[in-house]
Formats: structure tokens, sequence, C-alpha cells
């Protein structure tokens, strides 16, 4: 009797030193979001008038991309991208359908005819990813986390897929260091499961040591 209970109080002050780490992890990991993205916001507003400039004068329409996407536990919430494509790019998709190149509900090909000049290299190079910051800044996201989906694509997720938007979506994560594009769609899921069974800020941080290279010297974004 005696053993039960104690058992079970060593296991209540378990449970209750792990929420109190993650706890702790996010409000460290929220503190450093703030500051980073701010700072490089700041850091690259030089690049970022000339990416402005750049797309207003090579095609018609507006500078950023807004589009709805499921964040953290499936809220849906606004997602800013500089526009890399023509205006009328998402009525086209119904179009491109038999082109798409990406397994599951997603939907990608490699050489999209609606991508503009400018915007073939700020995909390439992920600057048009850059506008998320405010996202960040927002806390609808997170600088390491699961990309976030379309509604669409949610819509026809497996209930164990699901399961990735149980965290705040990111800017950047395992996917984007190990393969991008040429990650199938349920090696993509497996990847942001890990990632949640696994995040610390330690995990965190080599993952956003590894970002740049694995976005400058890769082939397989589109």
């Amino acid at each position: 009797m005696v053993t039960d209970r104690n058992n079970m109080e060593n296991l209540i002050r378990l449970r209750s030193l792990e929420c109190n780490v993650r706890g702790l992890y996010n409000f460290t990991k929220r503190v450093f979001d703030i500051v980073a993205a701010t700072s490089i916001l700041v850091l690259l507003s030089p690049l970022l008038l000339i990416v402005v400039l750049s797309i207003k004068l090579t095609s018609r329409g507006k500078v950023l991309y807004v589009q709805e996407r499921n964040g953290y536990q499936g809220r849906i919430f606004k997602m800013y991208k500089f526009r890399s494509m023509v205006m009328n790019a998402d009525k086209l998709i119904g179009e491109l359908e038999s082109k798409n190149e990406a397994q599951g509900p997603m939907f990608k090909i490699k050489d999209d005819p609606r991508v503009t000049k400018i915007g073939r290299f700020i995909r390439k190079t992920s600057i048009d990813e850059i506008p998320q910051l405010l996202n960040i800044i927002k806390g609808d996201m997170t600088l390491v986390g699961p990309r976030p989906p379309l509604p669409t694509e949610v819509a026809k997720y497996e209930s164990w897929q699901k399961l990735r938007l149980s965290v705040k979506p990111g800017l950047t994560g395992l996917w984007q260091i190990s393969g991008r594009s040429n990650v199938g769609f349920e090696e993509m899921v497996r990847m942001d499961l890990r990632y949640i069974r696994e995040r610390s800020l330690l995990y965190d941080m080599k993952i956003i040591i590894k970002t740049i290279p694995a976005i400058f010297g890769s082939q397989d974004a589109f």
C-alpha cells in the first residue's frame, strides 16, 4: 500500500517536472523567436527593399502573397510570402493537376509555369519565405517546426498525420535540411513527428545552423 502511494507520488512529481521543463522550453523558444525574427528583418531590410522593387517592376500584382494555412491545433491563420507566381496562380491549379509531382495531398511541379522569372530565384533561395518572420513575431509560427499545410491538404490527412499540427508550424525544420522537395509526403510527416518527440532548444539550434547551407547548397527546392 505504501509502495503504491510512493510510486504514485513519484509519477506525479515526474509529470510535474516534465510540464515545468516543457513550459520553460516554450517560453524560451518564444523569446528567442521574437528577438531573432525582429533582428533578421532589420538586418535584411536592404535586401527586402530590392526584392520588393524587383517583384513590382517585373510582374503585375501585389508584392505579398497572403494565404490561409493551418497552424497549431489546426487553427487557420494568414501566412505571408513574397509573391513568386502570377496573380491568378491558384485558379490555374485545376489545369495543372495532372502534372503534380508531389506525393500525398501536396501539390508541386518542378518547372511550374505559374512561377515568374524573379519568382524562380526567390523560391530557390527561400527568400520568398522571409515575410513569415512577421508571422513568427505575431505568434502564428515559430522559427523551427513543421511547415504549415493548406486546409485542402489537411482535409485529406489520415489521423496520424494530423499529429504534426500539435505544435506551432515553423519557418524551417527537418524537412528543409533533409532534401526538401525530394522528400515524399509521408516521410516529411514522419520527420515532423520525430521533431515533435525530440524537440529541445539544442535541437532547434542544430536545425537553424544547418538550414542556411541546406538552402543555398541544395538543388531540391521548387
